[in-house]
């Protein structure tokens, strides 16, 4: 699959590290495990959605656009990532944020990835809990373009066929760390919502045969919807590359076991998730995507479905900025202790 015949605009921070988790592997003891960087991808502390949005506001600047808008949950990181990619580009950002949760906290509302929407010169708009945000979205970009603006519409995440053509390309950039290392690996775990990133990397695996088992941990829909959402774009993704039918139903696998009491509400598991990583890998994960999907990961090792003598590669999508929307999850009272 050759990526350039489509235009990009090449911010990303790319290769991301890949690294080996020497302590949390020891502390669960089973599989080697590895971690895909894409929490270093650069444009405002990076993420998953910075490698879609290199062909998605490349297409917005070939149309001409001069302001973008897309829509998310209130701590949207790819809300965060657009605003970021729009202000490098010197495009105007506009986003809607949804309430899923129906949290009144001032930091969930004001601070972590919304204090960076406004940092970097979005503006933004609060709507209600379950409306159709793809909708809403269209009715404001044609308000805007009533007003003589010439408005490019991302949808959630950034996931269609051209933002996932981000994650074909993070396939193929796996595959040759891989090979450089002379690594085996026998899956790769990683979180997903949108779909983008899990349509993209099965997209590209499969279209290079690399035989690596793909693993989306669901952090919204359940797994029947969720697995339709991702093979569908998988689908739409493969056209657009030229080797439609290259995916199977069967390729498309998620695990909605971990998604807790909804969308962008913080689990046990997640959260310890988060404590394992920050104290033995000085990695930060987010409540919302990374979190649960790292719990996923712990909890399938503690049962054994990822066995010793098994590597495993866990992509981080990144969200770190969150966190600071979250700190009513974390109790750390009994860290002010006096040490001894």
């Amino acid at each position: 699959m050759y990526l350039a015949h489509f235009p990009r605009r090449f911010l990303a921070h790319l290769p991301t590290p890949l690294e080996k988790l020497d302590r949390l592997s020891a502390e669960l003891g089973g599989p080697e495990i590895w971690i895909k960087r894409d929490d270093c991808t650069g444009l405002s502390t990076g993420g998953n959605k910075t490698r879609k949005l290199e062909f998605l506001m490349a297409e917005a600047e070939l149309q001409g656009a001069d302001v973008v808008m897309t829509q998310g949950a209130t701590q949207s990181n790819h809300a965060r990532q657009t605003a970021a990619f729009a202000a490098k580009m010197g495009m105007g950002c506009h986003i809607l944020l949804e309430d899923r949760t129906g949290s009144n906290d001032p930091n969930y509302n004001d601070s972590g990835n919304v204090l960076l929407d406004h940092l970097h010169g979005a503006t933004t708009e609060k709507c209600a809990g379950g409306l159709d945000m793809n909708a809403e979205m269209e009715k404001a970009a044609d308000a805007l373009r009533a007003k003589g603006k010439k408005v490019y519409t991302i949808p959630g995440g950034g996931s269609n066929a051209t933002g996932a053509l981000g994650y074909v390309n993070c396939a193929y950039e796996m595959l040759t760390q891989f090979n450089e290392r002379g690594m085996t690996v026998d899956h790769i775990v990683h979180a997903t919502g949108s779909a983008g990133t899990q349509a993209g990397l099965i997209t590209g695996l499969k279209a290079t045969n690399a035989k690596v088992p793909l693993l989306g941990v669901g952090v919204r829909a359940p797994k029947a919807k969720q697995e339709e959402n991702v093979y569908n774009l998988a689908c739409a993704t493969a056209d657009k590359l030229g080797c439609s039918g290259v995916v199977a139903r069967e390729d498309v696998i998620a695990n909605t076991d971990y998604v807790g009491d909804g969308y962008g509400i913080a689990t046990d598991s997640g959260l310890e998730a988060i404590r394992m990583f920050a104290e033995l890998e000085s990695i930060l994960l987010d409540p919302v995507y990374s979190a649960k999907g790292a719990a996923g990961l712990i909890d399938l090792i503690r049962k054994g479905h990822f066995k010793k003598g098994e590597r495993i590669v866990f992509l981080h999508t990144g969200g770190s900025a969150a966190l600071f929307g979250y700190q009513f999850a974390f109790d750390y009272a009994d860290r002010w202790k006096t040490a001894g």
